[in-house]
């Protein structure tokens, strides 16, 4: 999907990874994609997380029920489980439906 073929972003890269434990995970390496529920960046832009810049490289839509284990390690997570407990205890009274679709923004360092 390129930038052209997606709706208007709902948000800013500033705000894509803003829980100090998550910016935590992003600069040790084990978290390199955060799901919103809207587009808060381009694929080719770039975050800065303390002094380090990190480049988008892919955003797309999926629903919470396509999320595996492997995606809840990208957030930074054992197990999809323990992904789905912390969203919830971030979103007091949220309810997880496994149609509800979000925006997944993957990225990674840039190295230079």
């Amino acid at each position: 999907m390129t930038n052209q073929e997606l709706p208007p972003k709902t948000c800013t890269i500033e705000r894509l990874v803003t829980k100090a434990e998550d910016v935590e995970k992003v600069l040790q390496g084990t978290k390199t994609a955060t799901r919103r529920n809207g587009r808060y960046a381009d694929i080719g832009e770039i975050m800065e997380l303390q002094g380090k810049k990190y480049i988008v490289n892919s955003v797309y839509s999926q629903s919470l029920g396509e999320l595996t284990d492997d995606h809840a390690k990208q957030e930074g997570f054992k197990s999809v489980e323990d992904y789905k407990n912390a969203i919830l205890s971030y979103h007091p009274g949220m309810p997880w439906h496994p149609n509800m679709r979000v925006w997944v923004h993957e990225f990674s360092l840039v190295t230079e």
